[in-house]
């Protein structure tokens, strides 16, 4: 595969999250990353649970660590990883930072894995989980599929997940800092998959939103914050 490289610079990253996974004080603190282990060693001793909160620190080379406001919401997604836990870039084993070009992208890829979430659950139907908005920026060099074609990796159909993952770990192996890619729940939206924390800025957080699940799909979203609005999601 010809593989292109493009600087990405984008003034905003839209990211959803549960909003029930809390900041991490460690991350967001103004103390040098390399002394995070020392740090987290020491309060260990009065909070035994303080590696469960933080996640695995060796999953992220010193030099590629991020700190200060905001922090913890981009170490997070390196540090809390599980072999059950896939993605279309990611088989588990390292983390990838997804986020979307505009908040509608976002929000059609994080409902869309979530109504598979719910699906699998057996979920009733109503209103579900709460979740927050993290908004960022990126300026970063990335293997860029937005050119067409990639179908054996960018289609929408789940089979094709093996092979992206496949390619994603060649590039990441390679020292690829991420993928930006066309969105395939949005049409001519983009997301990233930035397979480092300091690809992206540490994001502040914008509003919180609820997810309807009609028991097939998440028909409708409802913003929580400032002028409450609900958006209906047509599927395409």
């Amino acid at each position: 595969m010809n593989v292109i490289v493009t600087g990405v610079n984008w003034p905003q990253t839209h990211r959803l999250v549960m909003s029930h996974y809390p900041p991490i004080d460690l991350y967001d603190d103004v103390a040098d990353p390399r002394d995070w282990e020392a740090l987290a060693l020491a309060q260990a001793k009065t909070n035994p649970r303080i590696y469960e909160q933080i996640g695995d620190l060796s999953l992220v080379p010193q030099g590629r660590r991020v700190s200060g406001d905001g922090a913890s919401w981009v170490m997070a997604a390196f540090t809390h990883i599980s072999p059950h836990r896939t993605s279309r870039f990611s088989d588990g084993s390292y983390g990838v930072y997804y986020a979307g070009n505009s908040l509608e992208t976002a929000l059609r890829e994080h409902t869309y894995h979530m109504a598979r979430f719910y699906a699998a659950s057996v979920v009733e139907p109503g209103w579900m989980s709460q979740v927050r908005q993290l908004v960022g920026t990126i300026n970063a060099d990335l293997v860029d599929l937005r050119g067409g074609g990639h179908q054996d990796i960018l289609s929408p159909d789940l089979e094709t997940y093996p092979a992206a993952r496949a390619f994603a770990k060649s590039m990441r192996d390679d020292g690829a800092n991420g993928i930006v890619y066309p969105s395939q729940r949005h049409i001519d939206g983009e997301c990233i998959a930035a397979f480092y924390p300091d690809v992206v800025t540490p994001p502040r957080q914008g509003d919180h939103f609820r997810y309807h699940w009609n028991g097939r799909n998440v028909d409708f979203v409802q913003k929580m914050t400032g002028q409450r609005t609900v958006y209906g999601l047509g599927h395409e």
